[in-house]
């Protein structure tokens, strides 16, 4: 429990209708009674927890008024923080809330340190801290379905999975170790069968999270998405489409786009970094060269490739050659005008090039074909998992894994699942099996917080914004 009471502001800096600062620890109510002069009502000392009082804030040295305010009082270990906390809600200017932070800390308490809110919720064991770091992940959602993801870490749902599966390590490993201690005792035997079944469905639960780390990612970092094709096939006027605004300058002379057009959407759900490209073909210009070289850059490092051809036109060699290329590679092909009567290109042609790529009829003119894009490259994000939408604000509950640091830990337990099933095999002793079983409930520990260190807390809370 903390000895000293914190204070800051906790909503954006900036003129607004409201600005809160938030006031939590042992001496909270003194520095209330201190700054705070209620307008009508009871007394502060009459105040019940979890209400709400309109007043005044004082200044505690010089006594004349700084804003008229109201007071929300909640008594610990019913707060966020599980400590007492009040929250002054301020008329939202800079001016009067940074006159009423003044006053509290000249009432004595101390400015917040980032992310020392939520850190002190965490140690009160208000939340874990899979879930304490989910709170910037709502903060900093892109889309529904990242918002979705981020309130499921929230809510526990990652850190249940992650308990269960902590739970059969250890199981596994009590049993193990009281076999070794008390080697007189009359324990019932763990046969090498049961071990190994036992560490398969651990080692398939944790390859199971690890399979939706991508997806996590991709609702967490949104897609590199790029639209290549040749010129004047309607790449531009896609991005237009996709942004439902004219970001990019559309015209019936090849060669416009010479740079790359970066733009963050929201397509059903999934945040894509969209990025328009120069048309690709032989030129000569020396500008537009540049701008084509970037285009197979790009290409390159794309996590998704949008690759746009003219329905009207057949496909030229120089296409054939750079759809084959995307054999590998998550990619959907777009045949684009296809609100003109006139169609040459061979569907059938284009598919066996790309080795069966998602082919999409489309209009970027008239924004025909958008639904059904976003249908695919739904699929795409999310596989063979139940289908998802965005329509609804009913999210769906995943166990996602979205942090770098959560991924790394369920690898590094793996791999110790993994060693240990090849050290049964060896009949490795028992001794030496549970240095792996210790090590891996260790690794998984860190995502929850309970086996986690000073200086990893550090790091993580130091990211969080003060106030938070």
């Amino acid at each position: 429990m903390y000895q000293d009471t914190i204070a800051a502001v906790s909503t954006a800096i900036g003129e607004g209708a409201i600005g809160i600062i938030r006031v939590s620890g042992p001496e909270a109510i003194e520095i209330v009674r201190k700054v705070f002069k209620p307008k009508y009502g009871k007394t502060i000392d009459q105040w019940q927890s979890h209400t709400l009082h309109l007043g005044t804030v004082i200044h505690p040295d010089q006594g004349q008024p700084i804003d008229e305010v109201l007071v929300a009082w909640m008594k610990g270990p019913k707060t966020f923080t599980t400590e007492d906390v009040a929250e002054f809600h301020c008329h939202g200017g800079s001016l009067p809330l940074r006159e009423t932070l003044e006053a509290i800390l000249r009432a004595g308490a101390r400015l917040a340190e980032p992310g020392e809110f939520t850190r002190r919720a965490f140690l009160g064991g208000r939340l874990d801290l899979a879930q304490a770091e989910a709170i910037m992940e709502v903060i900093q959602s892109k889309t529904r379905d990242g918002l979705g993801a981020a309130l499921s870490q929230l809510e526990g749902h990652l850190s249940k999975k992650i308990k269960e599966v902590s739970d059969r390590l250890l199981q596994v490993m009590a049993h193990l170790e009281a076999l070794i201690d008390f080697p007189e005792e009359d324990l019932p035997e763990l046969s090498d069968e049961k071990l190994r079944t036992d560490l398969e469905i651990i080692k398939n639960e944790l390859i199971g999270l690890l399979q939706r780390a991508q997806t996590g990612k991709v609702l967490r970092e949104g897609w590199k998405t790029v639209i290549i094709g040749r010129p004047n096939v309607g790449k531009s006027s896609l991005l237009n489409a996709l942004l439902d605004e004219q970001r990019a300058i559309v015209t019936d002379i090849p060669g416009t786009t010479r740079d790359a057009i970066e733009e963050m959407i929201d397509l059903g759900g999934i945040p894509l970094r969209l990025i328009d490209t120069a048309g690709i073909r032989e030129t000569a210009d020396q500008v537009e060269k540049i701008g084509v070289e970037k285009t197979l850059h790009y290409m390159e490092k794309a996590d998704l490739i949008l690759f746009v051809l003219d329905g009207s036109e057949k496909v030229t060699a120089e296409e054939k050659e750079l759809l084959s290329s995307l054999k590998n590679r998550p990619a959907i092909v777009l045949i684009n005008k296809a609100d003109l009567e006139e169609r040459k290109i061979d569907q059938e042609e284009v598919k066996t090039i790309t080795h069966q790529k998602p082919i999409i009829s489309i209009s970027a003119r008239e924004a025909w074909g958008l639904e059904e894009l976003s249908k695919v490259i739904r699929q795409f994000v999310y596989g063979d998992e139940k289908e998802k939408t965005a329509s609804s604000l009913e999210y769906e509950r995943l166990d996602l894994i979205t942090q770098a640091r959560h991924r790394e830990a369920i690898e590094r337990a793996l791999q110790h699942i993994q060693q240990m099933i090849v050290d049964l095999e060896l009949q490795t002793s028992p001794d030496f099996l549970t240095i792996d079983l210790r090590a891996a409930w260790e690794a998984l520990g860190e995502i929850t917080g309970h086996t986690v260190g000073e200086d990893v807390m550090d790091k993580i809370f130091s990211s969080f914004c003060i106030g938070k």
